[in-house]
């Protein structure tokens, strides 16, 4: 094993391997908690990286993700289905029959497939997330934060994170997907459930098989119901999809939560990282306030550039491809960071310096390419608002704690509670 090791070790280093001092660990602490700093390190040092502790590629710089991520032919989205190597980081070995569980569901969602089923399966589903149709989803955002921040206010003990950023995106896609108010508890506790997938503990796979297993339960008389009598919602939409031949009944199942897991987690990570960036710079907290409504959508866009919800996606290789001096073998996965993309000097200006008067903003916090974020719009909607909104109720909002704790995860850049003072 040791000598295997090093032999690929020797290999990785005549393929033109550059020699550093990067700690392979992803998932140490001080990675977890400053991403950043780590990755700014291996886009300076190294930007095409070979992890050797997790068996992959990290893709680093700015144009290198927009080039991947257009190259979908040669990157492909289907790692569950064409990934034969064990779940990383490492999970219990009684939970492997749970993993392949939760590959083969996720395999079978709208993000996993490549084209031309990807984009059959994207037609379905695109007139639904159009920029006009998703606008129009405002008002019950911006009565839904009001309610909210009311809510939360008489408790007088505020966690925008469990008070704001979670129940306001349950909301809006119970509102997507047709669920009865009366419901939204059970879909919120399945949210929770499927979020652990991304993450590093080894006992994730039961929490994570529980709420798929939920989803599938609860969707499925749903989709019967709208393809007798359709409605003007998520599930409608996919069930015209099974209808037309495009989807299979499982992978209308299994889009319904792709939906709940990626509307929820995002838009959360989206309301709390911004809320930190902007008061942890109190400047551009203060210019905010003097325009809220001037100056929302572009704070939004640097708070999704700044820190964004998304730190990773990972692809794998259909053929050996070159870049920048290394060869990406067939079958390697890997992994391109948000993270360090959108703090890339080659493509930003002072990129550690939130600055919300920053224009145009290339950011990449929804991706690139084909497979560019159904739901950036009414992510958009929802951090405008909230952030017009606080600037404008809470003019001396703050953090009570001087440093947020993350969840330990590769793909999403996750508070695990964000506590603030309203006065």
């Amino acid at each position: 094993m040791a000598a295997a090791f090093i032999f690929s070790l020797r290999l990785r280093m005549i393929e033109g391997a550059m020699l550093t001092n990067i700690n392979d660990d992803m998932f140490a602490a001080d990675v977890i908690q400053d991403p950043y700093r780590y990755y700014g390190q291996i886009r300076d040092e190294d930007p095409v990286h070979w992890n050797e502790l997790y068996e992959l590629w990290v893709i680093t710089r700015h144009d290198d993700l927009v080039w991947l991520a257009r190259n979908h032919e040669q990157f492909s989205n289907s790692v569950y289905v064409n990934d034969p190597r064990p779940a990383y980081p490492a999970i219990l070995d009684s939970d492997k029959e749970l993993y392949d569980f939760m590959k083969d569901y996720r395999g079978n969602q709208l993000i996993q497939f490549d084209r031309p089923e990807h984009l059959e399966m994207r037609k379905v589903v695109h007139s639904y997330f159009t920029p006009k149709s998703m606008e129009e989803w405002r008002p019950l955002v911006r009565s839904a934060i009001k309610e909210l921040l009311d809510a939360a206010e008489e408790t007088g003990d505020v966690d925008l994170m469990r008070d704001l950023a979670v129940p306001l995106p349950v909301l809006v896609i119970a509102e997507m997907m047709g669920v009865p108010e009366s419901e939204r508890p059970h879909i919120r506790m399945l949210a929770e459930k499927l979020l652990h997938a991304g993450r590093g503990e080894p006992d994730r796979m039961r929490l994570v098989a529980e709420g798929m297993q939920g989803m599938l339960d609860y969707v499925d008389p749903m989709v019967d119901e709208r393809i007798a009598n359709p409605k003007d919602d998520f599930i409608s939409v996919l069930a015209s999809g099974e209808k037309s031949g495009v989807f299979t009944r499982q992978q209308v199942l299994v889009n319904t939560s792709l939906l709940l897991v990626a509307g929820h987690e995002t838009t959360i990570n989206l309301i709390c990282n911004g809320a930190m960036a902007l008061l942890n710079n109190r400047d551009q907290w203060d210019l905010l306030k003097t325009d809220t409504q001037g100056l929302m959508v572009r704070t939004t866009e640097e708070a999704l550039r700044y820190d964004p919800p998304v730190k990773s996606i990972q692809r794998i290789a259909t053929e050996d491809v070159e870049i920048r001096g290394k060869t990406i073998k067939k079958d390697e996965r890997l992994r391109w960071f948000v993270s360090s993309a959108n703090r890339d000097p080659n493509k930003f200006a002072d990129p550690d310096t939130m600055d919300i008067t920053r224009w145009p903003n290339s950011h990449v916090a929804f991706g690139a390419g084909v497979h560019h974020c159904l739901g950036a719009t009414i992510a958009r909607v929802e951090g405008q608002e909230v952030f017009g909104a606080l600037a404008e109720r809470y003019p001396n909002l703050d953090l009570r704690n001087d440093r947020a704790e993350y969840q330990e995860s590769l793909t999403f850049r996750s508070v695990k509670s964000l506590p603030v003072s309203l006065d």
